[in-house]
């Protein structure tokens, strides 16, 4: 550990950080969040090229219940990035909308399994909001 000029806060090496101590995504993994408190370490990565922000985990909060409204909203722009313009089939995963604009089959003809996509019809959900 050693301490930041810039910002006062300690900073840890790569799994040096003591306990009680977790990222936003840690957190998240257990159904925690920040809950407003500020950040009181830092944790670097790779050899100092990444930075994340350490929470204390004793003061985190159980994360907000997901809403209908929030589901929809979510679903949508997930929506939105798994399907292709042109054949509007929408995959299981998020297409190369911005380098490609569409998905590899209607790109350069590779094939896509079936079973990695639905059609249109079936996105209830998202069609819907």
């Amino acid at each position: 550990m050693y301490a930041d000029p810039n910002d006062a806060l300690p900073i840890y090496r790569w799994r040096q950080a003591p306990k009680g101590l977790a990222t936003r995504r840690q957190l998240r993994e257990r159904r925690l969040r920040p809950g407003g408190q500020d950040p009181v370490a830092v944790i670097e990565c790779r050899g100092g090229k990444r930075k994340a922000w350490l929470y204390e985990t004793d003061k985190a909060l159980p994360v907000r219940p997901m809403t209908l409204a929030k589901e929809a909203a979510l679903d949508k722009a997930m929506a939105k990035r798994q399907t292709c313009p042109a054949c509007l089939r929408r995959y299981h995963h998020c297409l190369p909308l911005k380098t490609l604009g569409s998905c590899l089959e209607c790109h350069d003809g590779t094939p896509a399994d079936p079973g990695s996509y639905t059609s249109l019809a079936s996105h209830d959900l998202a069609a819907a909001a």
